[in-house]
């Protein structure tokens, strides 16, 4: 369960969708979109959640690997920081008279992979077009991808959705390759319950961003210094400034044998801070038994761990971060992770 601490850190982080926070150019996305869907209402809900809502009333099953606690922000046995901004869509369903597109942004909380494309909190757009007659996914997906990112190529594969039925993922050719940007399907008979017909759409918010103006980087989002703050008010191309040095430190740790990127990459946003990592990647996992003896003892190894060697990469975007700054956050990382191995 959550503490009350990491609580309010979470509760805190700025939603870039919301523009009583402030003006952000991921605002500019949804009102572009707006103009673009038949009917449109946009619905906000607070990120706390019922555990039922997030996974119970959208099909997801008890046994679901997502709902484990490693993976899920929860705060009470009924009660979690939402996963999706899905977890929206069973209460405004209730209200929901037929043509109607509801579209339902916000933040979401995760254990993801620490790098360029990812984040703990990213932001996420739910568009579900609630009808009483059956409509075409595919002129739903040809009219989101092309607003938001006009002019990209896309495909779409079939994909498996707990609230969907014929379900797809959403790709864009961006730099020579695919990149998933979403994911859709007809809406499923028991998250529609007595609406008739559904399409159901869920967006990354922050990869469409990066790809409609060529950020390289997540953390630039949300970046303070004025260079860069003030080039997130707007849809034009991304101008780089000057791109600072990298600090690469790699490091030891025990940890349980079920850890993995995901886990280990929160609890490494939660020592240092996130606008600093730029990516953590595994080099190599041996399991206490397959390690020699005298590095069992050095190591203080117990049954059920793996020594986990991580390499941590260090760039802040506005300055170069000194050796001292980044000795100092490696030794954090080192005494937190150790301190908090299962």
């Amino acid at each position: 369960m959550y503490r009350t601490d990491e609580l309010v850190h979470a509760l805190n982080v700025r939603d870039l969708t919301d523009p009583a926070q402030g003006p952000h150019a991921m605002q500019l996305l949804i009102a572009d979109l707006k103009t673009a869907l038949d009917n449109p209402e946009e619905v906000r809900h607070h990120p706390l959640v019922p555990v039922e809502h997030n996974y119970e009333h959208l099909g997801y099953p008890a046994d679901a690997v997502t709902r484990d606690a490693r993976y899920t922000r929860y705060v009470s046995e009924t009660c979690m920081l939402r996963s999706h901004t899905t977890a929206m869509i069973p209460p405004a369903l209730r209200t929901a008279v037929p043509d109607v597109t509801l579209l339902c942004p916000g933040l979401v909380y995760r254990r993801d992979t620490v790098d360029r494309l990812h984040t703990g909190t990213p932001h996420q757009l739910d568009v579900w077009r609630i009808s009483h007659n059956e409509e075409r996914l595919e002129d739903l997906i040809d009219t989101v991808v092309t607003t938001l990112l006009p002019g990209k190529r896309y495909r779409t594969i079939d994909a498996q959705h707990p609230y969907t039925t014929h379900g797809k993922q959403i790709d864009v050719w961006h730099d020579g390759q695919w990149v998933e940007v979403g994911e859709c399907g007809l809406a499923a008979r028991h998250v529609l319950k007595h609406h008739p017909h559904g399409l159901a759409m869920g967006l990354g918010l922050d990869r469409i961003l990066m790809l409609r103006k060529g950020i390289p980087d997540i953390r630039l989002l949300r970046n303070g210094d004025p260079r860069i703050a003030s080039q997130m008010l707007d849809l034009a191309e991304y101008r780089p400034i000057s791109r600072h040095p990298a600090a690469i430190r790699d490091i030891s740790i025990m940890a349980h044998e079920s850890e993995d990127i995901e886990t280990l990459g929160d609890r490494i946003r939660a020592l240092v801070p996130e606008d600093v990592i730029e990516e953590i990647t595994i080099l190599g996992e041996t399991r206490t038994e397959d390690l020699p003896e005298h590095v069992q003892r050095r190591l203080e190894a117990r049954p059920g761990q793996k020594n986990v060697l991580i390499r941590v990469t260090m760039r802040a975007p506005e300055r170069t971060l000194t050796d001292r700054e980044t000795n100092k956050m490696r030794d954090r990382l080192l005494q937190g992770l150790r301190a908090t191995a299962p």
